[in-house]
C-alpha cells in the first residue's frame, strides 16, 4: 500500500523528484511513454548538481516538448511504500509544480511517445495511487488561493 503525504517545505537535500501538473489552453497535459499504454504527469528524478526547479523545467521540456511556459511551485509531497522507482519503501520526497504551457516543440525527443491534451483526467494512469492525489492537492490549493484572492478583492 502506498501513502502520499504533503508538506509546506522540507530540507532541499531530501527532494529527489519533481512532478509538474500542466495545462495548455485550459486542457490537462499528459504524456504517454513509449513502453506503456497509460498516461502520466510529466516528472522525474533530480540529477546531480541540479536545483529542484531546474529538474522540473528539464523534465517538463523533455517529456512534453514545452518551449514557452510559466511554472510555479505548489508544495512538497512524499510517497511511502514500494514503487517502480523505490524498492525500499522508505519515504521519498518530491516537489510538485504547476505549469501553464503556451507553446510546444514540433517533435518530442524523449522516452515519451506523445503528449495528449485532455478536458478530463484519464482513467488509465501509469501511477494510479500517486498522481491523481497530486492533482487533487493542486486543485485544493488553487481553490484556496482563489478564495483568498476573492476575499481581498471584496475588502477593497
Amino acid at each position: 500500500m502506498l501513502e502520499v503525504k504533503f508538506y509546506d517545505t522540507v530540507d532541499d537535500s531530501l527532494l529527489k523528484f519533481a512532478v509538474i501538473i500542466s495545462q495548455s489552453n485550459g486542457k490537462w497535459v499528459f504524456c504517454k511513454h513509449k513502453e506503456r499504454d497509460t498516461y502520466e504527469v510529466p516528472g522525474g528524478h533530480r540529477e546531480a548538481g541540479e536545483n529542484i526547479l531546474e529538474t522540473a523545467k528539464r523534465e517538463l521540456q523533455e517529456e512534453t516538448g514545452a518551449v514557452k511556459y510559466e511554472i510555479k511551485p505548489i508544495c512538497v509531497y512524499s510517497v511511502i511504500g514500494k514503487t517502480r522507482v523505490n524498492d525500499t519503501g522508505e519515504e521519498t520526497f518530491g516537489m510538485l509544480y504547476f505549469a501553464e504551457i503556451n507553446e510546444f516543440a514540433k517533435e518530442l525527443h524523449s522516452e515519451m511517445e506523445k503528449v495528449i491534451l485532455m478536458d478530463e483526467l484519464p482513467e488509465n494512469w501509469t501511477y494510479p495511487l500517486i498522481q491523481p492525489k497530486l492533482i487533487e492537492k493542486y486543485k485544493q490549493i488553487e481553490k484556496q488561493s482563489y478564495s483568498q484572492i476573492q476575499l481581498v478583492e471584496n475588502r477593497l
